[in-house]
């Protein structure tokens, strides 16, 4: 009975010590994933584009530099859904006027289908409701998505999916042309 006093103290240490070595190889492993596990956004299109959709990026790029105006919707200031809207009427396409309604125009494609001139929608505030929008710009050789966006602390600029902060804020897709 002794000897079973004697080896308790033993058999709970190294019954905790191995529990513990799984945890925490087990917390590591999140710890990596988070750490790593970027999503890969990258386009498989690779195609020309139509003039509809050249004429679109064409009108975008005018806008490049226009500061960030809350409710702006003019080359005076854009906020990123006035911008999306203006580019998208300027090429005879009614776009609703807000980023969580605009999100619902057109038809949801795959990110991985994207082509310059869809939509992206992201979650900026955390959580899954749309709060910003983007007109994809272009697709480089190796799949990156460039995306035109009216961003609140640089005005209209062009940003990468490939961008930790869009990257995790991005939602889905669609296709409005």
């Amino acid at each position: 009975m002794k000897k079973i006093f004697l080896l308790l103290p033993f058999i709970l240490i190294f019954a905790s010590c191995g529990s513990s070595k799984v945890a925490k190889k087990t917390s590591y492993k999140k710890s990596v994933v988070r750490a790593e596990g970027l999503k890969n956004f990258n386009s498989n299109f690779r195609g020309l584009l139509d003039s509809q959709r050249q004429e679109l990026l064409k009108d975008s790029e005018k806008y490049i530099g226009a500061p960030y105006k809350y409710g702006g919707n003019n080359s005076s200031g854009f906020d990123c859904s006035g911008f999306t809207k203006k580019v998208y009427d300027d090429n005879n396409q009614n776009l609703p006027r807000r980023s969580e309604d605009q999100s619902k125009s057109g038809q949801e494609v795959s990110v991985y289908e994207v082509k310059p001139g869809d939509l992206l929608f992201f979650a900026t505030s955390g959580g899954s409701k749309v709060s910003h929008v983007g007109i994809v710009h272009d697709i480089g050789n190796d799949g990156e998505i460039k995306f035109i966006h009216a961003s609140t602390s640089k005005g209209v600029i062009i940003s990468s999916l490939n961008e930790k902060y869009w990257n995790k804020a991005f939602l889905f897709a669609r296709r409005v042309l």
